[in-house]
């Protein structure tokens, strides 16, 4: 009687233990773990932005998030990342350090982010990075909206990604298509007098390129009135190319003022001052654009022979509220695509540490409209790491001089600059990502 006892009691105990498991397996697996990472839940995963809305620098940069938006709006109507819609809370900083750690502080502490995704402005990020301290508390910083060479620094930046080739980069690719191109002209450059500008100083010096007047401007100072200061210099130094690395509303405030004032040079705008749309918004006629050459990493935006414009431009018709699709448009989007990528490739229980490791042991594969390579590596976080150049057409459109974009690639140091055999992936299927 008593073994047949004990063998009921097994059998019972059995069968609990069964219907335990059975139990587990068709909870969800948020719903049995010990620990949910702040800023995601069962539903939803929250990421947040700092950009300026308001202010010197919004024109054309607040278009930013709407695109970002529209693009993960696409992708919760389409069953999200794991069965979770992704949400971004967007932060208005107008482009002042200040501004950036009091909201990003918002962001993390009130709004309580994942992650902050495609924060705004190289003074901004690197006060964030040292009042915040993004890096100690484990918070990932994905795919900055500079090319500052400093977040190439792990240790300094340990949970920042930068996206956008360094300002290095750029002024050394820059500096070669110079000697290449325009050898015995007398050269000009305007220039952020900041650390974007320090990149872009350290890059020409790199290249061997030495300007016969260099004008620099503080952040936010530009406008018609100190533009006049800026084209007289270069005027008075018969500067017959000038080099312009400043934000969209300087590039146009020196557009307009050297058109005004009938000083005729052949105008080179950097990438982040070079946004069609938007100088045409701040004033500048497309007739004065018409001629300058552009440099840029990810595809002209009118290129509609390119399957990811192509399909970003479907996105924006249907998401965006017919916002005109321009080069911040696709910033924005191919920035949320990455976002996407990179949340899947953290699995479908994402940690922050998680998300950090994800980026770089998979980030290079990942699928993007960049025409160069992304640098990801363990311990590496540089993004892409190249230009093409192009001319400006009376349409105010940037068309790859030759016809066919020409890539060239190099680092943040003394590596060489070499023309990229570089093939990105293709769009994935439906434009979403399955990694």
């Amino acid at each position: 009687m008593f073994g047949l006892r004990r063998t009921r009691r097994a059998v019972l105990a059995s069968a609990t233990l069964a219907a335990g498991a059975l139990a587990l397996t068709v909870l969800p697996a948020q719903a049995f773990n010990a620990h949910t990472e702040v800023g995601v839940s069962a539903t939803q995963i929250k990421l947040g932005i700092t950009i300026p809305l308001t202010g010197i620098a919004a024109p054309g940069y607040n278009k930013i998030p709407s695109a970002m938006n529209a693009y993960f709006n696409y992708v919760n109507d389409n069953g999200g990342v794991y069965g979770r819609k992704i949400s971004l809370v967007v932060k208005d900083d107008a482009y002042l350090p200040t501004q950036a750690v009091n909201k990003t502080n918002e962001l993390i502490l009130k709004d309580k982010v994942f992650a902050v995704v495609g924060a705004l402005g190289t003074a901004n990020n690197i006060a964030v990075a040292r009042s915040v301290n993004l890096g100690r508390r484990g918070i990932p910083s994905l795919f900055v909206n500079t090319g500052y060479s400093g977040f190439a620094n792990t240790k300094a930046y340990p949970s920042t990604f930068a996206l956008f080739p360094s300002y290095i980069m750029e002024a050394k690719i820059m500096g070669q298509y110079l000697k290449e191109n325009f050898a015995g002209k007398k050269l000009g450059l305007i220039y952020q007098d900041d650390d974007f500008g320090s990149d872009a100083l350290a890059g020409f010096k790199q290249a061997g390129v030495k300007f016969d007047v260099s004008v620099p401007y503080a952040s936010g100072s530009q406008s018609a009135q100190t533009a006049q200061g800026w084209v007289g210099k270069l005027k008075s130094a018969g500067a017959e190319v000038v080099v312009m690395f400043g934000v969209t509303t300087a590039s146009g405030a020196a557009l307009a003022t050297s058109a005004a004032l009938g000083y005729k040079a052949q105008w080179i705008l950097g990438s982040v001052g070079g946004d069609a749309t938007t100088l045409k918004a701040v004033g500048v006629p497309p007739y004065v654009l018409t001629g300058a050459i552009g440099a840029s990493f990810l595809p002209a935006p009118t290129d509609t022979s390119d399957e990811y414009i192509s399909f970003f431009q479907g996105i924006n018709a249907k998401y965006n509220g017919g916002v005109t699709f321009d080069n911040n448009v696709l910033v924005g989007m191919n920035t949320a695509m990455m976002t996407v990528e990179a949340l899947r490739a953290a699995g479908s229980n994402p940690t922050r540490a998680k998300l950090i490791s994800a980026l770089e042991t998979k980030g290079s594969s990942f699928a993007s409209a960049s025409l160069s390579p992304i640098g990801y590596a363990k311990g590496v976080h540089v993004g892409y790491t190249g230009y093409w150049f192009g001319q400006y057409n009376s349409a105010g459109e940037l068309k790859p001089v030759g016809g066919a974009y020409s890539v060239y690639t190099t680092d943040s140091g003394t590596g060489a600059i070499v023309k990229s055999t570089y093939k990105r992936p293709a769009l994935p299927t439906n434009g979403l990502p399955s990694n």
